[in-house]
């Protein structure tokens, strides 16, 4: 500790230091004050943005009950106005229900591929793909539904239902005893709806 002789040798050695120190000191203060209210700012804005995305989302829901037009527009406003949020893809995987209700597969399709290509959230990713791959057996694409299934059966979560979307393309493509083996997969497994796999388990021809 420096000892001054007086008071204004003190005074004299604080101003010095000021001099030299001041500016940094006072740059890094505002670069602090100004790093806190734009924090708070920036979470202020996603606060707002999420709770708008959310209110357009409820809307969505709504027109999803029955206007198929509806759903496609407040969608497609969802995708474009609030990419950023979950909401985006969620209202992706609503439309692609709509459309499967409506009968439009080819709109589910592309619906489906949009929720892939944007979600962020792997388990999202799969669970479009599997309805994905399920709208691509119903219009006859079991190859490309063969490598969806390939791509996204990356977790044991999602193993079962992978297992007995196997099943149904083995089936359709009339290889029954691999049909079989991936419908058994898929009960122990734990796939979902198991009552609808083991039917169409027993309503496979005996083996040879």
């Amino acid at each position: 500790m420096i000892n001054y002789e007086s008071d204004e040798e003190r005074a004299e050695a604080i101003k010095k230091w000021w001099k030299e120190n001041g500016l940094s000191i006072l740059l890094g203060v505002g670069i602090g004050l100004g790093a806190i209210f734009g924090w708070r700012a920036w979470m202020g804005y996603r606060e707002t943005v999420g709770q708008q995305a959310s209110a357009a989302f409820e809307q969505l829901l709504a027109a999803a009950a029955g206007n198929a037009q509806s759903t496609r527009a407040q969608s497609k406003l969802l995708r474009e106005e609030f990419a950023a949020t979950a909401y985006a893809t969620l209202a992706s995987l609503v439309q692609a229900r709509v459309e499967v209700e409506a009968g439009n597969l080819a709109a589910a399709r592309t619906a489906l591929e949009q929720a892939i290509a944007g979600s962020p959230a792997p388990g999202i990713r799969r669970i479009a793909a599997l309805r994905l791959a399920r709208v691509l057996i119903a219009e006859g694409d079991l190859e490309g539904a063969a490598g969806l299934v390939a791509q996204h059966d990356d977790s044991k979560g999602f193993g079962g239902a992978f297992a007995a979307l196997r099943g149904e393309i083995a089936q359709a493509q009339g290889r029954m005893a691999d049909a079989r083996a991936a419908y058994e997969q898929a009960l122990a497994a734990g796939a979902p709806s198991p009552d609808r796999i083991r039917m169409k388990l027993d309503n496979l021809p005996p083996a040879s």
